[in-house]
């Protein structure tokens, strides 16, 4: 097989991955901003429990599509993932005790 038909293969993969993080994800990320308009205790229970089951399944594509980036196009993952790194800092030292 030919290198550029690996390439364009391998491109309409991860794609796929990506666009179905985007499109199962909208939910989860619906429920996040949703917990910063709710004013109860319960209410926010709610909605984290109402979204509970599908959580993990919704975030295996973005996994799936970071590993297929990074097996089909290195440079692409390394200067796309590299930013990720000073936040997560961020998260380490402003994350809960």
């Amino acid at each position: 097989m030919e290198h550029q038909l690996l390439q364009v293969i391998w491109f309409f993969l991860v794609a796929v991955l990506i666009l179905g993080f985007a499109l199962t994800g909208g939910a989860d990320l619906g429920v996040g901003n949703l917990h910063l308009l709710t004013k109860g205790k319960e209410e926010r229970g709610a909605n984290f429990y109402a979204i509970g089951p599908f959580w993990d399944g919704n975030q295996v594509w973005l996994i799936t599509g970071g590993g297929a980036l990074f097996a089909a196009f290195p440079a692409v993952y390394a200067t796309s993932f590299s930013s990720f790194y000073s936040s997560n800092d961020g998260l380490d030292f402003c994350g809960s005790p």
